[in-house]
């Protein structure tokens, strides 16, 4: 019987990254195996779909700031005694391994004789689990800067959310080909306006760092406001933002679009940027709902959302491979099905994700029982 979870515990932040993970399992999936020819515009359901993919990446990355906050903020003491600090530079380096190790280019070790330009591109291309990692230790960063400063830490993490969207609408149309060596160039801009092929970068730090930041804020109130999250009003704050950021982004649209005799795109970079913050926010209020509302919450959900890390590698290995093992799209091929064998891979990658969790879950129950 597996027990559920414990009432302490903030339990619409694991249903939110249980719904992110899940949705980018399927999003990779899909996005490697349909055909071209069923990636129509005009489908309301591709749209649909196509809209939710691009939203991932920013709550994955917003609930991971939050989490990773609310944990640092628990503990009162002061930043040089904080057990996170040495926690979240150990998870600095585990991630990027990680990282690194999934775009490997060669099944050899040492050798690279064989590697080719565009494997090499592909090894230096910065994708969630590089922001993840570096946004825990610019996390650390900002809780020193705001200890020694005695400056709000909502301050410091709005500060920081505003300038990584700032500089991402100034970086982007800076060719860093030009200035930067290539292990590096991912970092600071996707390459999308000079035409690069493939793209230097899928996640550049500006300005999906910027999300993290932003779970910061919301990290840094829970923490502060123990069992807010169990307040009635609570996901009517959280929607309430949404809304307003998704107003706001249309609104900078609609002005781009009637009241300019030229484009200028970094007003509808910002917009995309502030449209998807706010959808993360009012998908955190749904979450926050249903979290109060749900008596029993499956409990493998909550098990899904503690386990994001494990199924992010897992599934990247089954639909692209690595170094060291095939995927799906060495054997099927990149974009060659239609919609209904692509679904159902899709659906399976699920269910292999859950059973894997399980899995695992059982082996450390196991291993807990051999050693009392």
């Amino acid at each position: 019987m597996v027990p559920p979870p414990k009432k302490s515990r903030i339990v619409f932040l694991d249903l939110i990254r249980a719904f992110a993970v899940i949705m980018m399992v399927q999003g990779h999936t899909v996005d490697a195996l349909l055909a071209q020819e069923y990636r129509d515009m005009s489908n309301p359901l591709f749209v649909v779909w196509l809209f939710m993919r691009g939203m991932t990446a920013p709550t994955f990355l917003f609930t991971a700031g939050t989490v990773f906050t609310y944990l640092f903020s628990l503990n009162k003491l002061p930043f040089d005694e904080n057990p996170r600090v040495k926690k979240g530079i150990k998870r600095f380096f585990y991630l990027l391994l990680i990282g690194y190790l999934l775009r490997y280019p060669t099944w050899k070790l040492v050798d690279f004789s064989d590697v080719s330009s565009i494997q090499w591109i592909t090894f230096f291309t910065t994708d969630v689990l590089h922001m993840t990692a570096f946004g825990v230790l610019f996390t650390i960063g900002l809780k020193w800067l705001a200890e020694k400063t005695k400056i709000s830490d909502y301050k410091v993490f709005s500060a920081a959310t505003i300038l990584f969207i700032g500089l991402h609408l100034q970086f982007e149309f800076v060719n860093w080909k030009n200035y930067l060596p290539d292990f590096l160039i991912g970092y600071f801009y996707t390459g999308r306006v000079f035409s690069f092929k493939p793209e230097v970068s899928l996640f550049p730090l500006f300005p999906w760092l910027a999300y993290m930041f932003a779970g910061g804020i919301l990290g840094t109130y829970l923490a502060r406001h123990p069992r807010v999250f169990t307040r009635q009003y609570f996901p009517m704050y959280l929607s309430s933002m949404g809304f307003a950021l998704i107003i706001l982004s249309y609104l900078l649209s609609f002005f781009h679009d009637h009241w300019n005799h030229y484009s200028v795109p970094q007003v509808l970079m910002l917009a995309e940027i502030i449209l998807r913050l706010g959808f993360v926010l009012f998908l955190s209020s749904l979450f926050s709902i249903i979290s109060m509302s749900v008596e029993n919450i499956p409990h493998i959900l909550i098990l899904i959302g503690r386990n994001t890390l494990l199924i992010y590698v897992a599934h990247l290995l089954i639909v692209y491979g690595g170094a060291w093992n095939p995927g799906l799209t060495r054997f099927l091929g990149d974009w060659s099905l239609a919609p209904l064998p692509t679904i159902g891979l899709a659906l399976a990658n699920i269910l292999v994700m859950i059973g894997l969790v399980y899995l695992v879950y059982w082996f450390k129950l196991r291993n807990k029982s051999l050693v009392a």
